[in-house]
């Protein structure tokens, strides 16, 4: 089977409807998709069982999704807006801890019924950095919201502003001892050229 379904694949040709989805690691895990309805799907390879999909409301916008390799490691936001000031506050109230935690956000296609149209094939992961609220000014006409936002860095650093990501030889083989992909990072870093390894 390939990464992308041969069935998704066949309807991006088309006109589509585009489920995207989040999982957050959390205890307990937090999954939501960017939709009104709460629909069951299961992430491919990292949630193979599934579970119920909470509907997030409409996206109004997805932040640009980056992974710099010995560059600058982005930070994102992922926001709700138009939330009464009581139910935010429930909401921080009864979050479990984020710092730290791993988020994977994937994409299928819906069918006729809104439903996946195959597991939800993961497109980016991060690491969820902390959770901030903002409320814009309004006039005395009209009612108080807030935005809940939560900041995920690619890399390593969970910083609230975005922080240099270094790869080096050792570091990469603390991830994974039998990868050889940045052996000749520090000849580069020094203007050589290195000879990269044929696998």
């Amino acid at each position: 089977m390939a990464f992308i379904p041969d069935n998704v694949i066949e309807a991006f040709r088309g006109s589509h409807q585009l489920g995207l989805f989040m999982r957050i690691d959390t205890d307990p895990a937090l999954h939501m998709w960017f939709g009104v309805n709460d629909i069951p799907a299961g992430f491919d390879s990292i949630d193979p069982d599934g579970t119920v999909y909470l509907g997030g409301g409409r996206l109004l916008g997805v932040p640009t999704l980056e992974v710099l390799v010995n560059g600058t490691s982005d930070s994102v936001e992922f926001s709700l807006s138009g939330i009464d000031p009581a139910s935010a506050s429930k909401t921080l109230e009864s979050l479990p801890a984020v710092r730290g935690v791993v988020v994977h956000m994937g994409l299928t296609t819906l069918d006729d019924y809104y439903q996946p149209m195959s597991s939800i094939v993961p497109i980016w992961s991060g690491i969820a950095s902390h959770v901030s609220e903002a409320s814009q000014v309004t006039q005395s006409s009209q009612s108080v919201t807030l935005t809940l936002s939560l900041a995920v860095v690619s890399g390593e650093a969970t910083r609230s502003r975005a922080a240099r990501s270094l790869w080096s030889a050792p570091h990469q083989k603390a991830i994974s001892p039998t990868d050889r992909f940045c052996d000749g990072t520090a000849r580069l870093a020094r203007g050589v050229q290195p000879a990269w390894p044929n696998f």
